[in-house]
């Protein structure tokens, strides 16, 4: 992977147990929140460890049990120093919009819900793109800013950039793209 994601098992491990209140963390398809509190809760008469998070995009409170983070696939934003390979990858990575748009949706769809960032790069360069020769149907549109959404967000997050210079930094970098694709006529 690109990103310097740990491997999946030790990681998710070791993040369950590196948690603590104030880390900022990424749900899939919801992005980026913060954990608020961290509680022993019982339920059934079972006691279970919690996480209470934040969502930064509409200041939702969620619940999670300690157990399911993997489950879930909860994770913590890449590190500052994986940004440079983000827009490397964004550049480089190959998009297909041959098929019709209810296999691209679902496919689009899936990636989106697996909330790793070179999975949501993927959409968002795809949908770009396909905006870009004819106009894209409601759910793809919200799909477009909804991917836009949660990449300024993880990147802004992961350093000290504000989302405004992401934003502009991400419109230079697809931009590119799109120039380049059209002088490879292959587009």
């Amino acid at each position: 992977m690109p990103f310097d994601y740990p491997p999946s098992i030790n990681y998710n491990l070791s993040l369950m147990n590196s948690l603590k209140i104030g880390d900022k963390v990424i749900y899939p398809a919801q992005g980026l929140g913060i954990i608020e509190d961290i509680q022993e809760e019982s339920f059934n008469g079972q006691v279970f460890r919690s996480l209470h998070i934040r969502l930064i995009c509409n200041n939702t409170l969620v619940v999670i049990p300690y157990s399911s983070v993997n489950e879930i696939g909860l994770r913590k934003p890449i590190p500052p120093k994986s940004i440079n390979k983000f827009f490397s990858f964004l550049k480089s990575c190959p998009i297909d919009i041959s098929a019709d748009w209810k296999d691209r949706y679902k496919g689009n769809f899936d990636l989106m819900k697996s909330g790793q960032l070179e999975d949501i790069a993927v959409v968002y360069k795809t949908l770009f793109f396909l905006s870009q020769t004819k106009p894209l149907s409601f759910r793809e549109k919200k799909m477009l800013e909804k991917a836009r959404e949660l990449i300024i967000s993880e990147l802004s997050a992961s350093t000290c950039y504000s989302p405004d210079k992401i934003s502009t930094k991400l419109n230079q970098t697809i931009t590119a793209c799109l120039k380049d694709l059209k002088l490879d006529s292959s587009f």
